[in-house]
């Protein structure tokens, strides 16, 4: 068995765990009951060892990968000379169908269907749990094929002719389809479902239509991402509503771990998380296509992630259901995707001291409210002791945004950040006069800090804002938010020599951004950063430069699988993809640019950050709990 490229997958899930199915149609990644689970296919990571199912023509064939128009159901079509057959791949989702409850574990349904002719189709089921560590006994029952036992098992209930190989670790089979016949092959976890094609069916049917409600609906005249997008931010939409975990809100960096930022290299690393610095980002997105719900539901998941910590002892990343991150071990057992060992599970980061985040859960908050979201006073009081720790820590140094393995330093973007999250505090105490807050001193440690960020963070040999405090040479890509984040106006020099700086030594001749220069603790060198790509279009089209933000953008699709699913990087000499995909942080680059670029394309000028706009219903108390005044 060979190795995909990454850009022949697509995904499928239902809000509890992501699947990856090739364009060859093996399912090569699977963790269940959850994302963050231990894997029971994962040839993704090692072909030989870490087991998967496949459903494939026995002769030569062609295949194609497309999914329903405005769904996460996949189809993938094989052509040969004998026919055409197509197996539809979804995952049901409980608020979808009535035979789905909200208890029961994730299932995959495989309909294998003839359109024209007559196709042999091999079936081949190996269930490796555990990361390949447990190699289940397979055997055939009055459910379907089982492998594993009562605490841990997968049931394939099917009218495909499965039968426990010699070995008894596996079960294949193969069926001949002629034109108009359909078989089913279901895969549960822990609880059989009953083979009833009709019910099949009616699931299928119910999955679509659920799907199809859910993209936001628009005629094309009054779309935030209409234009010539429109159907790439649509599927990055539904790739982000893959990965928002539906009991927690919480939102999966990726359904994978360890797919290598560097073929052969070791930055390999379990994204199967939620990190904090995503959620400003996501809760404007999913704000502006109108998923509102969702919004809210993170939003309410980043106030109780705080509630539950000290300000000062914040994890910059979390479990998908509040829970620790585990700790990073190896798992030297499997070989790595194309051979990129070490395959890693758990996350050291969520040891790092990260400044930047608490400027992003205040970015959070704040966006929450301008999109409508009430705030109670205990709300507030986490929010102003957050504030109140930025007061305190903001000099110190650490991982900062890259999570980097060196020693800590005075990274400027973690600055950027905490002057956010100072500023945004302000100005929602401003709004409402009647919250209570130290605000003479927010605002005292809000000028020291931007004078640190313009005295120390700013290289006028550069022209440009550098890495960490102190460096006239080293850039770092995360500069390209100072705009973003109205830390300085679109059009200032600095941000300007910023951009032009970034376009010169950290883009490659494709236009692909990579995200810093200097030392990161780290041998080897990471892959283009898809997001970082994507702040620079933004950057651009708030600029005015609309034009270079269109070209760049465009650029940067056509890097996008056939699918339209992008990963965390891409190779700048293959242009493959490269690292965990689907990537949460690339999607919501290329919404946000979209977003921009549709924003200038209406104004036909530069844009600058929405600030101090309806924060409040009534433009005094509004949304926001009042209480006595006790400001300094």
């Amino acid at each position: 068995m060979q190795y995909k490229p990454l850009e022949e997958y697509g995904a499928i899930g239902d809000g509890n765990t992501v699947a990856l199915v090739g364009r060859d149609g093996s399912i090569d990644w699977c963790s269940f009951p959850h994302v963050e689970s231990p894997s029971v296919f994962a040839a993704i990571l090692d072909a030989d060892r870490g087991g998967h199912f496949a459903v494939r023509p026995t002769q030569s064939f062609e295949s194609v990968q497309q999914y329903r128009d405005r769904t996460n159901v996949l189809e993938t079509t094989f052509r040969t000379a004998g026919g055409s057959a197509t197996v539809t791949d979804f995952m049901p989702v409980a608020e979808a169908t009535e035979s789905v409850t909200d208890d029961r574990s994730p299932t995959v349904y495989r309909k294998l269907g003839c359109e024209d002719g007559s196709l042999e189709l091999a079936v081949a089921f190996e269930p490796r749990f555990d990361y390949a560590r447990d190699v289940p006994d397979v055997e055939l029952t009055n459910e379907g094929v089982v492998a594993g036992d009562d605490d841990k098992r997968v049931i394939v209930s099917s009218d495909v002719p499965l039968e426990p190989s010699a070995d008894g670790h596996a079960a294949d089979a193969t069926v001949t389809l002629e034109a108009g016949e359909t078989r089913w092959l279901v895969l549960s976890y822990g609880e059989a479902v009953p083979h009833e094609p009709s019910c099949h069916q009616k699931t299928l049917a119910d999955t679509v239509e659920y799907w199809r409600e859910w993209t936001h609906d628009c005629d094309g005249t009054d779309c935030p991402v209409g234009g010539p997008w429109h159907d790439l931010a649509v599927r990055s939409s539904l790739v982000l509503k893959l990965l928002l975990h539906r009991e927690s809100g919480a939102v999966c960096a990726a359904p994978t771990t360890s797919l290598p930022e560097d073929l052969g290299g070791v930055r390999n690393w379990d994204y199967r998380f939620n990190w904090i610095r995503d959620a400003a980002f996501t809760v404007r997105v999913l704000s502006e296509l109108g998923h509102l719900e969702e919004a809210r539901s993170y939003f309410e998941l980043c106030l109780d992630h705080c509630r539950g910590h000290d300000p000062e002892s914040v994890p910059p990343v979390y479990g998908l259901h509040g829970e620790a991150v585990s700790d990073e071990t190896v798992l030297d057992h499997l070989s790595g995707y194309e051979g990129s060992a070490p395959v890693r599970i758990g996350n050291a980061a969520k040891n790092q001291h990260q400044l930047d985040v608490y400027g992003e859960l205040i970015l959070t908050i704040y966006e929450s409210i301008r999109y409508g979201e009430p705030m109670t006073y205990d709300d507030w009081s986490v929010m102003r002791d957050l504030i109140d720790y930025v007061c305190e820590g903001w000099d110190e140094p650490d991982a900062g945004i890259w999570e980097v393995r060196s020693d800590y330093e005075q990274f400027v973007y973690s600055k950027v950040m905490c002057w956010t999250a100072l500023d945004r505090g302000i100005e929602l105490a401003e709004t409402a006069d009647d919250l209570s807050a130290p605000i003479a001193r927010w605002r005292t440690c809000r000028d020291d800090v931007r004078r640190a960020i313009l005295e120390r963070g700013y290289s006028e040999e550069a022209d440009s804002f550098v890495r960490s405090f102190g460096d006239e040479e080293v850039l770092d890509a995360s500069n390209l938010l100072v705009p973003i984040v109205g830390f300085l106006p679109p059009d200032d020099a600095r941000v300007q020599g910023t951009i032009d700086a970034t376009i010169e030594r950290l883009t490659t001749d494709d236009g692909l951004v990579r995200r810093y220069e200097g030392d990161d603790g780290l041998p080897g060198e990471a892959s283009p950063f898809v997001v970082c790509s994507f702040w620079l279009v933004s950057a651009l089209a708030l600029s005015g430069r609309i034009d270079e933000a269109r070209a760049r953008f465009e650029a940067i699709l056509d890097h996008a699988s056939p699918l339209g699913l992008l990963a965390e990087g891409i190779d700048p000499d293959s242009g493959e993809q490269r690292g965990n995909t689907p990537q949460a942080y690339s999607h919501i680059g290329l919404l946000n640019s979209a977003l921009y670029l549709a924003a200038a394309d209406s104004s036909g000028e530069s844009i600058a950050p929405e600030r101090n706009e309806s924060l409040l219903d009534d433009g005094s108390t509004g949304a926001i709990a009042r209480r006595p005044n006790d400001r300094e």
